[in-house]
């Protein structure tokens, strides 16, 4: 049996950051969660504890924001081609593999895009991980600062509409996040096999898909003696 081919998809810096980012989510909805609805929600023992813990993550969250932006700005330097849609992109490839998500994958088909280092990402994850990270990431960071930090940022506070406003735009935000957490956990599972997506994530490298596919297309056309 021939030796597959693999390819080194994920970075360790980014799979250092995928991970503590991925804790820090889980850690902000659980405790989020208990300080929103403390009367239905007692992952914690006490309801301080669970500030203390959520404004931790929140920074670890940060940090990692932080840790992810300057690897691909000035490290790899390739933010703006893996992360930001082209033009066919937007106009053919986001409709493709949101045809394939809702109803080609579940007939069997091949998946339209296969990752390469310098184009990790399919295109309608191009376009979520946009939104994400430069939108929901940077607002939920941002309510959460002014939230922490009330008494000083009083006035900053009371120009965006006061504190209720903040808290609910925090809250909606926070939700949006949570959703796409499990969304996301939920489209790793659409590979050649339920893991496939996440191995990269542990050992940085995944399967050629192209070649494999090339593969059995060749088994599927050749002749077989009776």
């Amino acid at each position: 049996m021939a030796e597959k081919k693999m390819i080194y998809l994920q970075p360790t810096p980014v799979r250092i950051w995928h991970w503590l980012n991925a804790l820090g989510i889980v850690t902000l909805c659980a405790t989020g969660a208990q300080i929103r609805f403390p009367e239905y929600v007692t992952l914690f023992s006490e309801y301080k504890s669970a500030i203390i813990l959520h404004n931790t993550a929140g920074f670890v969250v940060a940090i990692s924001f932080s840790i992810w932006f300057f690897y691909y700005a000035f490290v790899a330097r390739s933010m703006g081609k893996i992360y930001v849609p082209k033009a066919d992109d937007i106009k053919v490839g986001i409709f493709r593999q949101a045809k394939f998500y809702f109803l080609t994958y579940f007939l069997g088909w091949d998946n339209p895009h296969h990752p390469t280092p310098e184009d990790k990402f399919n295109p309608l994850q191009k376009s979520a991980y946009l939104a994400i990270m430069f939108v929901l990431v940077p607002l939920v960071s941002l309510t959460g600062i002014l939230l922490t930090n009330v008494d000083p940022l009083r006035g900053l506070i009371i120009m965006m509409g006061g504190l209720k406003i903040l808290m609910g735009l925090h809250f909606l935000l926070a939700c949006s996040l949570c959703a796409f957490l499990f969304t996301h956990i939920y489209l790793a599972t659409l590979g050649h096999t339920p893991f496939a997506h996440f191995k990269p994530m542990w050992t940085g490298w995944e399967e050629d898909l192209e070649e494999h596919l090339e593969e059995h297309l060749e088994e599927h056309h050749s002749p077989v003696a009776h």
